[in-house]
Formats: C-alpha cells, sequence, structure tokens
C-alpha cells in the first residue's frame, strides 16, 4: 500500500498515512463515518535521517519506510500534500511497531 510522497521529513520526525479502521464492530454493526474514531495505526511512508548526540554521530530512526505502527491518539501534526492527508510525528511519539 506505500505511496509515494515527494517529502522527507527532517532528522527523528516520520511521515505516515492513517490506516483506516474496520467500518463494522466484531458484532457485525456497521460504524458511520460520524462515529469513526480517528485511526490511531499507520504506514510509515518516510524518515529522517535521525538525531545528532552531543558529540555529533547520527542516530539512525528504529521505524523504516514500510512498518505499520501504533501512535498516539493525538499524536502528529496532519497536514496535507499533494491533496492526501497524512501524519508527521517524532518517532518518539511511535509507541511501537506491529508484527506482520
Amino acid at each position: 500500500m506505500s505511496d509515494k510522497v515527494n517529502f522527507t521529513p527532517l532528522r527523528d520526525r516520520v511521515l505516515l498515512k492513517r490506516v483506516d479502521q474496520e467500518e463494522k464492530t466484531p458484532g457485525g454493526i456497521i460504524i458511520p463515518d460520524t462515529a469513526k474514531e480517528k485511526p490511531m495505526e499507520g504506514e510509515v511512508l518516510a524518515v529522517g535521517k535521525g538525531t545528532l548526540d552531543e558529540h555529533g554521530n547520527l542516530h539512525p530512526l528504529e521505524i523504516k519506510v514500510g512498518d505499520r505502527v501504533l501512535f498516539a491518539k493525538w499524536g502528529g501534526n496532519e497536514v496535507k500534500i499533494d491533496g492526501c492527508d497524512y501524519v508527521i510525528m517524532k518517532e518518539s511519539d511511535i509507541l511501537g511497531i506491529l508484527n506482520k
């Protein structure tokens, strides 16, 4: 599902696209758009180069393009790039990587 985006995050920032939640509950009830919460799961589309320590050494990010991640409900900044909605956040705001 990876989108190609003409954007490179700086330092420890990550660009991700929210993954839509199911439109039905496990019991089969359809959830209307007005009742849906924003998903807290996303696919990483681009990552920054990493952070610099006090000695100037670069520490690359653990997150990589293509990872599916969980993040805090109100984490990140929502942006629109080329008409599509994305979220930019620091790697530290990501709670974890979903294993495939």
